[in-house]
């Protein structure tokens, strides 16, 4: 466990001389829908609390995605250290095990340079495995993922999820229908084992951080104001590169069932490109495939992220700052 007990110092982000004392604290925790501030929020007490940002989306870990993942810029990157972002090629079938291992490096490191670890994200899953660990599924050969893939190749993903049925019920009635990268997961897991996911996501390994020395948050705000956001931010994608760097991605010819395939805007993008929907069509359906994205991610907040504090990024901020201060009264 992290425990830091000593002062930390503002640094580069700077705006006064003044320092924080921080105690039994072993990480800040940002979690939320996508378009929420988490970033932003996150930035702000890396640079408050001496701290070091920790990618915790899915879909920022690859490097061929900069501006349609909204990953931080070189500008933002300058201000505080930070890890795992853009370090995966989007060829990696990239998981949540992948990414623990990733972060039991990181926080050794962070542990080493008597850093605060501050994770931000949307990938609610990643921190369920954080604060509460894993499931200990097995490793995939590459030979059978390859087998299944290619089986499932140009199938739609109705019928996907009706193998999955007959094969393995229990797992098929946990997933959605239109989700093909878990339901391709779990016949994957089953072409290799002969057993059910849900059979060894009953088995979890002990967790990197316990949850009651961290402080986490769940930033909510409106449900309009965030589709307004959502909207507004595909607009600026649009205007900072994000179909060129679609066409950039379309042009390595990739597995489609690959996760950087199908990150928010993609599909739409290259299908704009292979001349199948206009630009405008393609980011209405970018939009509404985000703000679904969004409803999910609260709604598997709600039911796996019980110990998160659910509140505004401002109330977040003032949250951060008087826990801090707290501490500081405690010492005195």
């Amino acid at each position: 466990m992290i425990l830091f007990n000593t002062w930390a110092h503002f640094g580069s982000c700077s705006t006064s001389n003044t320092t924080i004392r921080l105690t039994k604290v072993s990480a800040i925790l940002i979690a939320g829908p996508t378009a929420s501030g988490k970033s932003a929020l996150a930035l702000r007490l890396a640079c408050a609390f001496g701290g070091e940002l920790i990618n915790a989306d899915s879909m920022q870990v690859y490097r061929d995605l900069r501006v349609l993942t909204a990953r931080p810029d070189h500008e933002d990157e300058a201000k505080a250290p930070h890890r795992l972002f853009g370090h995966v090629d989007g060829a990696v079938n990239y998981s949540a095990g992948l990414w623990l291992a990733d972060v039991s490096h990181a926080l050794n490191e962070t542990k080493r340079q008597g850093r605060l670890p501050i994770f931000a994200g949307g990938t609610g899953l990643y921190f369920k495995a954080l604060t509460q660990g894993l499931s200990t599924i097995p490793q995939v050969p590459e030979e059978v993922r390859a087998k299944v893939r290619a089986r499932a190749a140009g199938v739609v993903v109705a019928e996907l999820h009706a193998s999955l049925m007959r094969c393995d019920p229990a797992t098929a009635a946990r997933l959605r229908p239109t989700d093909p990268q878990r339901i391709l997961r779990a016949l994957e897991v089953f072409e290799a084992t002969g057993k059910s996911l849900v059979s060894f996501q009953n088995e979890r390994a002990p967790p990197l951080l316990d949850a009651k020395d961290v402080f986490a948050v769940f930033l909510t705000t409106d449900r309009e104001e965030l589709k307004a956001r959502i909207d507004v931010r595909f607009d600026a994608m649009l205007q900072a590169g994000a179909l060129q760097e679609a066409a950039r991605l379309r042009a390595r010819r990739l597995d489609p069932a690959l996760p950087v395939m199908r990150a928010h805007g993609v599909p739409h993008l290259i299908a704009h490109l292979n001349g199948d929907l206009s630009l405008a069509e393609a980011a209405r359906r970018a939009k509404l495939d985000t703000a679904r994205y969004a409803k999910r991610q609260l709604t598997f907040a709600r039911h796996q992220l019980a110990s998160f504090l659910w509140t505004t990024p401002q109330e977040a901020e003032t949250h951060a700052f008087a826990v801090c201060s707290g501490f500081n009264a405690a010492k005195k």
